[in-house]
């Protein structure tokens, strides 16, 4: 049975807005989030521009501001009532 990466990388990105987290203030504010997960699914979520490249030696990638929106709403989706 064959996977289906997009539900995959669905699921990984509302997981990241699960440990995501604000730095700096104002317009210099910008959205984090954990890099734990699968790194073939962060490899894709890289390559449509959501978040930054997982392939660096921080913790955490940043996400671009359609990827933080795109997390919350498919959090919203998928894992409340």
């Amino acid at each position: 049975m064959e996977p289906n990466l997009k539900k995959i990388d669905e699921a990984v990105l509302a997981l990241l807005h699960l440990t995501s987290f604000t730095e700096g203030k104002g317009e210099l504010a910008f959205t984090r989030a954990w890099k734990g997960h699968d790194w073939d699914a962060l490899n894709r979520l890289h390559e449509q521009g959501l978040i930054s490249d997982p392939k660096s030696k921080a913790k955490s990638v940043v996400m671009s501001d359609e990827g933080r929106q795109r997390s919350e709403e498919l959090f919203q989706k998928l894992f409340c009532d």
